[in-house]
């Protein structure tokens, strides 16, 4: 299916579902979506002398919610929204109810009876972008803000849900439908061909307008750890103390510690929080020559592991002599740009000095999981490596989403493609071919144009209520 532009959805259903979450809680809330939201909740809303109510919009009424065969459900209350003044952009009910799941669940039942349809995942939602409350990206940060468990993951998705994301995409978009329509000039009045100078000016505002695309693209690498994490691989030979640092990390006893070594033969992997970033932290297995076929295939696992970790703690026995000369020869092997070598079992080093001016290239932290010594200190040393990672957040502009990053990828191959046809004075037409093209894909990101699939994707991720 082509992209085509947006238009307004009304519809002649209307939809409900519950809008907070699964489970017992103090209050539920359910919400009815479309033209005949009040005609239904009024079927069932009562006054406290049994009289039908009157629903008058954004004003909070008190009744009881009576079923169809006459009894009483629950006391209430609820509020009306006109058409166009809603979340959805359609009239809307909204009944806030006691938290317990039969009680939720035989409002639904008799909303449903009533002529009402269950709302799909993400439907209401998918209805405040089609009725124009909000554009595309706006709505894809409604799921994020939802699924956000740490504090970046929340400013990231907040600022895009104010608009300023949207705002920059939109400007970029406007700026190259005016050089398009310098462009298409030359094609409808051949006298006003591309002249050298006309040319240059077109081909500088290209330049300008694929920095920014540019410089967007660049963002999603941090925009990538703030929606999938950043991922610290523990790792180093046999009984250096990876488990146990593990352990002190997350402070519990979740990998198992044991002076035997190769205790660890597999991988164990759980997540923590660290500089308001969700951290997976990854304790892989022992590292060298010996082991049989299960530790083996462990280690292997581990060097995977390493090559797709944004950090590597490598864990050393500084208590073992000629620790630093072995560690050198490890942290070359790995081959991987971003190691933190942590010296640990210090509480057993008598001269800590003299070892520490012997430690490889990279930062070394010294620790002892057995005293707890320097653990503080090493927290301090991951928070900062991860904010070296981290992308502005005042600006809103930063690229979360993998769609997102590919329509601007898209945008600026054809924008590119631009700028060499005119700098090889190729035909006006094939020029603003590659700028429509280009446009498009900005617009797809705002879902000025869209496709059923592209909403499917986006809307179908949501959870049923939103």
């Amino acid at each position: 299916m082509s992209p085509r532009k947006r238009k307004a959805l009304g519809g002649d259903e209307t939809i409900v579902a519950v809008i907070t979450p699964p489970g017992e809680g103090g209050i539920a809330a359910l919400r009815l979506a479309g033209p005949n939201s009040r005609t239904i909740a009024l079927k069932f809303l009562r006054s406290s002398s049994e009289d039908p109510i009157d629903l008058q919009p954004f004003v909070l009424r008190y009744a009881e919610f009576v079923a169809g065969d006459g009894v009483s459900i629950d006391e209430v209350t609820s509020v009306f929204m006109p058409l166009g003044r809603s979340y959805t952009g359609l009239e809307q009910v909204e009944i806030f109810c006691h938290g317990g799941r039969q009680v939720v669940r035989m409002i639904l039942d008799e909303l449903i009876k009533s002529g009402a349809r269950p709302a799909e995942p993400g439907e209401f939602t998918k209805l405040a972008f089609l009725n124009g409350r909000i554009d595309l990206a706006r709505a894809e940060a409604v799921a994020e803000i939802i699924a956000s468990g740490t504090e970046s993951s929340f400013r990231a998705s907040r600022e895009h849900l104010l608009g300023a994301y949207s705002e920059h995409i939109d400007n970029l978009r406007n700026e190259l439908i005016k050089i398009t329509a310098e462009v298409e000039a030359s094609i409808d009045f051949p006298e006003e061909e591309i002249r050298a100078a006309d040319s240059d000016e077109l081909t500088r505002s290209l330049s300008s307008i694929g920095t920014s695309i540019h410089e967007l693209i660049e963002s999603y690498s941090g925009g990538r750890i703030i929606t999938e994490g950043f991922t610290i691989a523990i790792c180093g030979r046999p009984n250096a103390g990876k488990s146990s640092l593990f352990n002190l990390l997350l402070k519990q006893e979740r990998a198992l510690v044991h002076e035997v070594p190769g205790t660890t033969r597999d991988y164990i992997s759980e997540w923590i929080e660290l500089g308001g970033v969700a951290v997976n932290l990854i304790d892989t297995a022992g590292l060298r020559t010996a082991g049989g076929k299960v530790e083996k295939e462990g280690q292997k696992r581990a060097l995977e592991i390493v090559s797709k970790s944004h950090l590597v703690l490598w864990v050393v026995d500084s208590s073992v002599k000629g620790w630093e000369r072995r560690c050198i020869k490890d942290v070359k092997s790995l081959r991987c740009s971003n190691i933190l070598v942590v010296s640990n079992k210090n509480d057993l080093v008598r001269n800590n000095s003299s070892s520490l001016d012997k430690a490889p290239a990279p930062i070394t932290v010294r620790v002892s999981c057995q005293t707890g010594f320097g653990i503080k200190e090493l927290k301090h040393n991951l928070v900062a490596r991860i904010s070296e990672k981290m992308p502005d957040f005042t600006s809103g502009m930063v690229v979360t989403s993998a769609r997102h990053k590919k329509k601007l990828a898209e945008a600026l191959t054809h924008i590119k493609a631009s700028r060499r046809k005119i700098s090889a004075d190729d035909s006006p037409e094939l020029v603003a071919f590659e700028l429509r093209q280009a446009t498009t894909a900005l617009e797809e990101i705002t879902g000025k144009v869209y496709t059923e699939q592209i909403l499917d994707q986006i809307f179908g991720k949501f959870c049923i209520g939103k």
